[in-house]
């Protein structure tokens, strides 16, 4: 832990994490003047987009993070940090061995039904949508309507795609039947009746070279940051607390608050990650298992993000995979997914009306607001809450 020796010197803001919000606002915050102390409770910044080098390989430490965006502010932002490569995002789903193409396109359907047009695949999935609805409504289908993820998932897909890209892969994720999870986790399942592997589509996409940690490092270049400092330590907050002119506070909103209104529910994810004395794993960075019978959710091979070479351009001989499971959480484990059901976002309402009467403390980010946040979505907030408290007129 970093030393708590008492410092004088006052700051215009405390920024209580260092993850791609806090750094971002950090950034911005001492660019436009203002005197800033970032402080994390973890020995590293970067929060879960954080990379460290093992064998010559940018490790994702929390699981995957491919930077992708539409936004050209937070293009033109991020690039100033960090060259990015032009990785593409083309996951594939392994299915009791069965190898599929993700996102749902016609090369999936090739792989699943063996045809060749986008004619031959819309008749398919519009065939086993409507014997579905049939089926369900007794012959009435302008009376149907999803009572949960299954029936929403195999209205907008057909049953032969939800029962090997989505069912077990979704179960995993969430530790439930998908006949008990609402329908509304599912809005929509992008289908492309095109032969396109591109999973995000965005018109910015890739990942830093060097790894994210070497991007949020430059984005805090000569910000004051002390690592492994919990502010929610008494001690700690007495001291610091005292110093702020305001504070930005981008952790988990009820612990803020010692939980007095009760615990937000997430789902966590935990992983192990292992070494191999061998050039390739699975040939792909993202392998979804979508059985619900392996444990594991996907398994990402790392070297693959950053197409297998170094930063030198040399071809690296071994490889490192991260096993992903996903997990309940409780007290103590790491918060990746918030649970944004009805009883939860009730109970971030109330916790956001205590938030609202704070006159010194404004929370961001994906736990500070409890809500599901792309990195490109966190680094836009972070723009948005610099115009709203530092008056630099961006968004």
């Amino acid at each position: 832990m970093f030393s708590m020796t008492k410092v004088s010197t006052k700051y215009d803001y405390l920024i209580i994490g260092a993850g791609l919000f806090g750094a971002a606002f950090a950034r911005l915050a001492t660019d436009a003047g203002k005197k800033c102390l970032v402080v994390d409770r973890r020995e590293h910044i970067a929060g879960n987009c954080f990379t460290e080098s093992i064998e010559g390989i940018n490790v994702h430490r929390y699981g995957a993070h491919i930077f992708h965006t539409n936004d050209d502010e937070v293009w033109d932002f991020i690039n100033h940090f960090a060259e990015f490569n032009n990785y593409i995002n083309s996951p594939v789903a392994n299915f009791h061995g069965e190898l599929y193409n993700l996102p749902f396109n016609m090369n999936t359907f090739h792989q699943m039904w063996g045809i060749n047009t986008a004619e031959e695949a819309q008749a398919v999935i519009e065939k086993q949508r409507d014997d579905f609805i049939l089926q369900k409504t007794n012959g009435h289908p302008e009376q149907f309507t999803p009572s949960n993820l299954e029936e929403q998932a195999i209205s907008l897909v057909g049953r032969d795609i939800y029962e090997k890209l989505v069912k077990g892969y979704t179960e995993k994720q969430w530790g439930r039947s998908c006949e008990e999870l609402p329908s509304f986790i599912i809005k929509r399942l992008p289908v492309r009746f095109i032969y396109d592997n591109n999973y995000f589509n965005a018109k910015y996409q890739g990942i830093p070279v060097g790894g994210y940690t070497k991007l949020v490092g430059k984005m805090l270049d000569e910000i004051e940051v002390r690592l492994g400092i919990d502010y929610l330590d008494p001690k700690v907050r007495a001291e610091l607390e005292p110093q702020a002119g305001k504070i930005i506070y981008t952790g988990a909103i009820d612990e803020y608050y010692g939980y007095r209104l009760g615990a937000l529910q997430y789902r966590s994810v935990r992983f192990e990650t292992e070494t191999l004395n061998q050039k390739d794993f699975q040939g792909n960075a993202v392998v979804n298992y979508t059985d619900r019978e392996t444990p594991w959710t996907r398994i990402i091979e790392h070297k693959w993000f950053e197409f297998g070479r170094d930063e030198n351009g040399k071809d690296i001989p071994g490889t490192v995979i991260s096993r992903e499971y996903s997990s309940e959480w409780k007290p103590g484990d790491e918060p990746y997914y918030p649970v944004n059901d009805e009883k939860n976002n009730a109970l971030y309402a109330d916790y956001a009306e205590l938030a609202a009467k704070e006159e010194m403390v404004i929370f961001g980010g994906r736990l500070g607001q409890y809500r599901y946040y792309d990195m490109d979505q966190s680094i836009g907030r972070a723009l948005a809450a610099s115009g709203d408290f530092i008056g630099r007129g961006v968004r």
